[in-house]
């Protein structure tokens, strides 16, 4: 009886233990590499739902456009949310100003952060050279996660020691209106990892859902082939772009047609996502280049941007 009971204590003190180590992290302070757009966006809308967060760029004349994007962007959060009380407005756009920090030097700010989300460009040399500096620095809890939209999450985490605290964290632009945030899981992310970025993007306001680190994830894995078969319906002169377009806002309630979201988004970067998938999968119809969009990116109508793609904008 003995025995058992040592068994049974012994199980029990196992199983806290284990218990502990499998916490999940609550996440407090963010660090956010990358000033642009959607580097701005996630740290607005962590800054404003109760996280301190330091925003990460090259130069301060960056950070200071950042930092003004920010406040123009959180005054029409505010002047929406507080319609009935600027007071109240102005102060919500002060607190959460307050609670960005900024630098030029990544290295020197990660050793105490939670959470180390990368915005930068999609380059997966520069991702890695990144990761593998921060690696260093930044304290063993910290989970490091990318915003890529079609870089492989495994082929980033493989700079690092620590696979298994690192996630892909997708957010879409304009980030404060997007409420979807794809959290990828590769083979070593741990289940502790992956529940610690679903409560966080939940703490922002916004709706995890959950997927392996395949080509393009959900989203974009759906989205950029129906775009490039919309590119090839047009292509082979099967019907207009214009009818293209209508036919899918008023048959299957979209929006956008595929064109326009074309536009919207960049044909570049759509042309980046479509190379990068055939570069891996040669033989897939669906990745498939496209002589229109890659005729246009060469002569850099790019769309809305750049005032054409396959619409012109004035």
């Amino acid at each position: 009886m003995a025995f058992v009971t040592r068994q049974f204590v012994r199980s029990v003190s196992s199983s806290s233990t284990a218990s502990a180590s499998a916490k999940k992290i609550i996440i407090k302070h963010v660090t956010v590499i990358g000033g642009g757009l959607m580097g701005a966006g996630i740290a607005q809308v962590a800054a404003a739902t109760g996280h301190t967060v330091m925003l990460v760029d090259q130069t301060e004349d960056i950070l200071a456009k950042s930092r003004k994007g920010i406040e123009e962007s959180l005054r029409k959060v505010a002047k929406k949310k507080f319609a009935e009380n600027p007071k109240a407005g102005d102060e919500f756009v002060e607190k959460t100003l307050n609670s960005i920090s900024t630098s030029t030097d990544a290295a020197s700010v990660v050793h105490s952060t939670d959470l180390v989300v990368e915005a930068i460009v999609e380059n997966l040399k520069m991702k890695n050279e990144l990761f593998k500096r921060l690696d260093k620095f930044a304290s063993e809890h910290t989970i490091f996660a990318s915003n890529t939209s079609s870089l492989h999450i495994t082929d980033i985490a493989n700079a690092t020691t620590r696979q298994d605290r690192f996630a892909g964290l997708h957010f879409f632009n304009p980030v404060p209106m997007m409420k979807l945030v794809e959290v990828i899981k590769t083979p070593m992310t741990s289940q502790k990892t992956t529940e610690s970025l679903i409560d966080f993007s939940k703490a922002l306001g916004k709706h995890p859902v959950s997927c392996k680190d395949t080509p393009g994830f959900i989203v974009n894995r759906l989205l950029v082939p129906y775009l490039m078969e919309a590119i090839r319906l047009h292509e082979r002169g099967d019907a207009s772009k214009e009818d293209i377009d209508t036919a899918m806002k008023l048959g299957a309630g979209y929006p956008m047609g595929p064109f326009e979201l074309l536009d919207y988004v960049g044909l570049d970067t759509v042309k980046f996502i479509i190379d990068g998938w055939h570069e891996v999968d040669a033989k897939n119809p669906l990745f498939q280049p496209s002589p229109s969009l890659n005729k246009l990116v060469a002569e850099n109508k790019v769309g809305k941007k750049t005032g054409e793609g396959y619409y012109k904008y004035k």
